[in-house]
């Protein structure tokens, strides 16, 4: 055998090698490949079968999530469908922020206002010339709201290191309790209005709910005797300051009989400011009518200056001697023993307590053609602190 013949017989296992290992590689590919096509067809059926599924949750089941949640939509549609037809079952046994909704009108009283509409007059209650806007405003869920008072500081004086230190005194402690009483209001609609999609008649009824609200309750905050309704700041006692004591109003006259005195009129503004305590004069504000306000705003100081000022900016208050001015119609005139002018700090001096909750009854038989809205909330109001209001009184002394 040549010396070639030897080495090609040496190469050749090497040779079958290769050829083995190529055609192993050649077919793992084929494989691989085979098990690729495989996945992207399951991944395509898949794909498929999704699309089909979101297109029928879309077409007959419920639609995709707003991007932005709206809590109180169930419960506004349901109580738009209760005030436009009178149809309840969405409000029967919607629950909101907690609580069960009433199930049944006769007993409860009727159905409470949805969340967008009670906070719409809400606004509107605060936004208005009320005593409401300067006082303690505070929410209960009980019939009453109760308020201690600590009329006198607690005593003390000064000790030194060898004698006895005697006893000082205690402080008076008293408790008011507000109770809350129902202010209600009756508007009405006809229900071809209510029929007409296009009547927003959430919006409706807030203003009307509101407006008859505000009335009741600024002549209440004003005037009322506490029977069945809140009491007023000018229900208690009325005293000369000089004779002031707790449970009264001391007051500070005009020097005249029946109106300002003819000479420095302004000087009893003056006496009615500085008859307040210091540290209700830092928060305190007048409380006046309209026809008192255009006797006030004409007077002036020894030097001529109006004490009278206009608001600089827009809804910024009246100010006399500094001082902001509410206008409440509901305040007394001018005359002959009368109590025209209330200064003090209301937000010590007067508590309003009141029930968040505000309910609504549909009443479609009293007054056909047109729908009764029957519309109550609870409310309450008394002075919690009496040193905290002084008023002015048209008299000589």
């Amino acid at each position: 055998m040549t010396e070639r013949e030897t080495r090609a017989g040496e190469d050749l296992p090497q040779a079958r090698t290769a050829a083995e290992v190529k055609a192993a590689v050649s077919g793992f590919l084929k494989e691989f490949k085979g098990f690729q096509d495989e996945v992207k067809s399951t991944l395509k059926q898949q794909e498929e079968r999704l699309t089909m599924l979101n297109a029928k949750t879309m077409t007959y089941g419920r639609p995709a999530l707003s991007a932005q949640t709206d809590a109180g939509a169930p419960h506004q549609k349901a109580f738009d469908a209760y005030l436009r037809s009178g149809d309840d079952d969405g409000l029967r046994g919607l629950v909101l922020e907690g609580k069960a909704m009433s199930s049944a009108v006769a007993a409860d009283g009727g159905y409470l206002v949805d969340p967008q509409t009670a906070d719409r007059i809400r606004s509107m209650l605060f936004a208005t010339s009320s005593l409401r806007s300067i006082a303690n405003v505070v929410q209960v869920e009980a019939t009453s709201f109760d308020v201690i008072v600590d009329r006198s500081e607690v005593g003390s004086g000064w000790a030194t290191e060898a004698a006895s230190t005697t006893e000082t005194a205690t402080p008076v402690i008293e408790r008011i309790s507000i109770k809350l009483h129902e202010l209600a209001a009756m508007p009405k609609a006809s229900q071809r209005l209510l029929d007409d999609s296009a009547f927003d008649v959430e919006g409706w009824l807030a203003e009307k709910i509101a407006t008859r609200f505000i009335r009741a309750e600024a002549a209440a905050f004003i005037n009322g005797d506490g029977v069945d309704k809140p009491k007023g700041i000018l229900l208690p006692a009325k005293v000369a300051n000089a004779s002031w004591t707790w449970g009264s109003l001391g007051y500070i006259p005009t020097g005249a009989a029946a109106d300002f005195a003819a000479t420095n009129a302004v000087d009893c503004i003056v006496n009615l400011v500085y008859a307040l305590g210091a540290d209700y004069r830092a928060n305190a504000a007048f409380v006046m009518n309209s026809k008192t306000v255009g006797a006030v705003r004409k007077m002036k100081d020894a030097d001529g200056r109006f004490m009278w000022s206009d608001g600089l900016a827009a809804n910024e208050p009246a100010r006399l001697m500094g001082y902001p001015v509410l206008v409440s119609e509901d305040m007394p005139d001018v005359g002959a023993n009368t109590y025209p002018i209330a200064f003090g700090d209301f937000r010590a001096a007067y508590t309003i307590a009141e029930r968040p909750d505000l309910r609504i009854l549909r009443d479609p038989f009293s007054a056909k053609p047109n729908v009764l809205f029957y519309a109550n909330k609870r409310v309450g109001g008394d002075i919690t602190d009496y040193s905290a209001i002084k008023l002015l009184k048209v008299a000589v002394s």
